[in-house]
């Protein structure tokens, strides 16, 4: 049996099913736990997920990239066209 840190609530817990840093919801706050010891079996809230964000920023870098790349797509071409017109 473990207590939910943020609401407090008894959490039916089998110290053997877990281990050491597995994620747990509780059952009556939805809170995000997990598992800091398995004996005694202590809960904790978990870290919030940085890698959505990562993942987030590593997607608007390469839609940022992207666009950069088009940019000097368009550059090239002008150059081939000036090129093409001076001959």
């Amino acid at each position: 049996m473990a207590t939910c840190p943020e609401c407090d609530a008894e959490i039916e817990v089998d110290e053997f099913d877990v281990d050491k840093g597995d994620q747990l919801s509780c059952p009556e706050c939805g809170s995000s736990l997990e598992v800091v010891t398995v004996s005694p079996l202590e809960l904790d809230l978990a870290p919030e997920n940085d890698e959505d964000e990562e993942d987030d920023l590593d997607e608007d870098d390469l839609e940022d990239d992207d666009e950069a790349d088009e940019g000097d797509d368009d550059e090239e071409e002008e150059e081939k066209e000036d090129e093409d017109w001076e001959e």
